[in-house]
């Protein structure tokens, strides 16, 4: 199989090189050259033609987002943003996936060097999975406020309740459902793979373009109708109920399918409470996390949707899913907005 070429784009020498050492160590990876500015990066995308990009904020002569907004005009090709995200500056890794970027990965803020090759597996997960993604055909995130309805209510234990799970291109795939729902849809729990503080501002990016009310959730949350809650990143999220209704519980505990939220620890809680009640939804990404999970859902005669091929930007979780016989239905984003938008009408 021919390796896919890689070109990482960091001011820090040492960046650079356990970049480099990490990504190489892949028989599927090839880095084939660095770059300390984006000004160098033009160069070198001209001399090696990468398939992937991986992308710091911070540098000197233009910062990332400027170049990745030029790059993905002049030279569509999957960028992996990696990055001293913090709590402050959450919402520019939203803005870097709204301007084209596959994924992002928080680079540790003391111990580089150690918490880089700690975070390995992951980065070499999110660069593989970026080099499948075709940015032709990702679309734009809709930027638009939309008027809230105070409609939102806790869901009785007998009540639908929907689980979505994502990874790599999630972000537009949920935004893309989402957008479209009326304000009395059932309680919606998210689980999209995303690194601590990213979720927050996802949470309040989304909430800005649906009618229903979206927030990051804590521990003990009620879902609501007309409510969207997203699972924070660096925590699981599992689906509980008592007499009242639905609720979720926010743990940290050990990965789970190498991730932390895992969607199949929420998928399988769903199986577990929900019952036939539940709607698991698996959306695109990369890897398995979920597929065996969604399988229990439809064993407890849950509906499961997988997302199709052709509107999935990695068709990894999906796939796995419909393998497994997880998947009762597969269908589009917006096929999936339709049939949850006929829950929150009747």
């Amino acid at each position: 199989m021919e390796k896919k070429k890689v070109l990482i784009v960091d001011d820090s020498a040492l960046v650079r090189q356990l970049l480099t050492e990490i990504l190489n160590q892949h028989p599927q990876l090839e880095v084939v050259g660095t770059a300390s500015d984006p000004i160098v990066a033009v160069q070198k995308i001209r001399e090696t033609s990468p398939d992937v990009i991986t992308l710091d904020v911070e540098m000197p002569r233009m910062d990332g987002l400027e170049f990745l907004q030029r790059l993905m005009a002049a030279y569509p090709v999957p960028v992996v943003m990696i990055s001293s995200w913090t709590k402050e500056n959450s919402s520019t890794a939203l803005k870097a996936l709204e301007l084209g970027a596959v994924d992002v990965v928080a680079k540790p803020q003391v111990g580089v060097s150690a918490g880089l090759r700690e975070l390995s597996m992951q980065i070499i997960d999110k660069v593989l999975a970026a080099s499948q993604v075709d940015v032709g055909r990702l679309r734009p995130v809709l930027t638009i406020d939309r008027p809230k309805e105070e409609l939102t209510r806790t869901l009785e234990p007998s009540e639908r309740v929907i689980v979505i799970g994502a990874s790599t291109g999630g972000t537009r795939a949920i935004t893309r459902i989402v957008s479209q729902l009326p304000p009395a849809t059932p309680g919606i729990l998210v689980v999209q793979h995303m690194p601590e503080y990213f979720t927050k501002s996802f949470a309040d990016s989304l909430d800005r373009v649906t009618t229903l009310q979206v927030k990051e959730a804590a521990n003990g949350d009620r879902l609501m109708r007309g409510q969207v809650l997203i699972a924070p990143g660096n925590y699981h999220t599992a689906l509980r109920a008592d007499a009242r209704g639905y609720y979720v519980a926010v743990t940290q505990g050990p990965l789970i399918n190498r991730h932390r939220p895992s969607v199949g620890h929420a998928f399988a809680s769903a199986a577990k409470v929900a019952g036939k009640n539940g709607i698991g939804i698996i959306l695109t990404g990369m890897g398995d996390d979920g597929a065996r999970e969604l399988k229990l859902m439809r064993e407890q005669g849950a509906v499961t949707i997988a997302q199709d091929e052709a509107s999935s930007v990695v068709f990894g979780m999906p796939r796995r899913a419909i393998e497994l016989g997880s998947a009762r239905l597969v269908m589009s984003l917006d096929e999936i907005a339709e049939f949850l938008r006929q829950l929150g009408t009747t």
